[in-house]
């Protein structure tokens, strides 16, 4: 199955918290979390449409600043999701500057603020270059599922977790995952072009097996074939489950944690989740609302994930990458107990 989507982290596991989720057949990426950004470079940056954040600690959004200079002076819009308070927060941050100059601007910027709260409310605003970021557009929303985007082919949901403070994890979801298998086009004669476009869209909407498309050329000249789309799948199509990511950090070790955690992270094809400490130090991790390398794999483990990639590695450890390392893979491969609980 050829991905469609390749998910990174942004730093190396001792640095700054973040993924970057990059659409391989789009000019569009995802970014979860912003703290140090600068090694995205503006050519990805640019790429990014949504940003969703975790929480406001500095690690986590101190890269708001290079985003919001790398953004200037062009026509472009970002989405961003975050926990409670991140409206007023976003608003402050844009506010701290002097633009007196940006009216003159011929192009425009805009942040649309989603700001979620643990009941399944919210609220959205939009802040344009325009008028000088003023918050407008106001309004009240609910995300029933915590789903927070919806798209054709896509959603992102988001889960509250406690880290003392509200913690937001995301999974992004692929519906289906829908390949064209060039070797069986080209064996049947049927052209590449806008038509296979269709079909795509067809099987995401789920419109009947029945349902038939017209053949054209990449010229768009009508060729008079048409297929069904039940014909296409035996013949041309691969309709799979979709990719799966999730994104996890920032949290206590508690039963709901853990519950939540398991839920969102279900069935992913990569979790990627913090792992902050080792085991010994689980009594630091617990007083820090944070994960210790083995609690991470067992998660991993519970959820079903396909691979689990830890990051957001004390610095107390910067020695010791591969035993958390070692901890994570045995935590996350080892059979549970008849009780349903791994190690303690």
């Amino acid at each position: 199955m050829t991905p469609h989507f390749l998910p990174t982290l942004v730093n190396p596991p001792f640095g700054d918290p973040g993924l970057y989720l990059d659409f391989l057949f789009a000019r569009r990426a995802i970014l979860f979390d912003l703290g140090d950004i600068s090694p995205l470079g503006a050519r990805k940056l640019l790429r990014v449409s949504d940003i969703c954040i975790s929480h406001t600690h500095i690690d986590h959004f101190i890269g708001f600043d290079l985003m919001l200079r790398i953004m200037l002076g062009r026509d472009k819009e970002i989405r961003l999701f975050g926990p409670p308070g991140i409206m007023r927060q976003v608003e402050n941050r844009l506010h701290s500057y002097s633009w007196n100059l940006i009216q003159s601007y011929p192009t425009e910027f805009i942040l649309t603020v989603t700001e979620l709260h643990p009941d399944g409310s919210g609220a959205r605003a939009r802040f344009s270059s325009k008028r000088v970021f003023a918050r407008e557009a106001q309004e009240e929303l609910s995300f029933p599922g915590g789903v927070i985007l919806e798209e054709e082919n896509l959603r992102i949901r988001a889960a509250f977790l406690e880290h003392s403070i509200p913690c937001l994890a995301y999974a992004f979801e692929e519906k289906l995952h829908v390949n064209f298998m060039k070797n069986r086009l080209t064996e049947l004669g049927l052209p590449t072009g806008p038509w296979l476009s269709q079909v795509k869209r067809a099987v995401l909407r789920g419109e009947p097996d029945d349902t038939v498309v017209i053949v054209r050329s990449e010229a768009g000249d009508r060729d008079g074939e048409g297929l069904s789309i039940a014909e296409l799948k035996e013949k041309v199509l691969q309709v799979v489950p979709g990719e799966k990511v999730a994104y996890v950090t920032d949290t206590a070790f508690t039963p709901e944690n853990r519950r939540r955690i398991v839920d969102l992270a279900a069935g992913a094809d990569y979790l990627f989740i913090e792992a902050v400490f080792l085991h010994v130090d689980a009594e630091r991790a617990r007083d820090r609302a944070h994960l210790t390398a083995r609690q991470a794999g067992e998660l991993a483990r519970e959820a079903g994930v396909a691979r689990v990639i830890p990051f957001h590695f004390s610095p107390r450890h910067l020695g010791a990458e591969k035993e958390l390392r070692r901890e994570v893979a045995e935590a996350f491969s080892i059979s549970p107990s008849p009780s349903g609980r791994g190690p303690g």
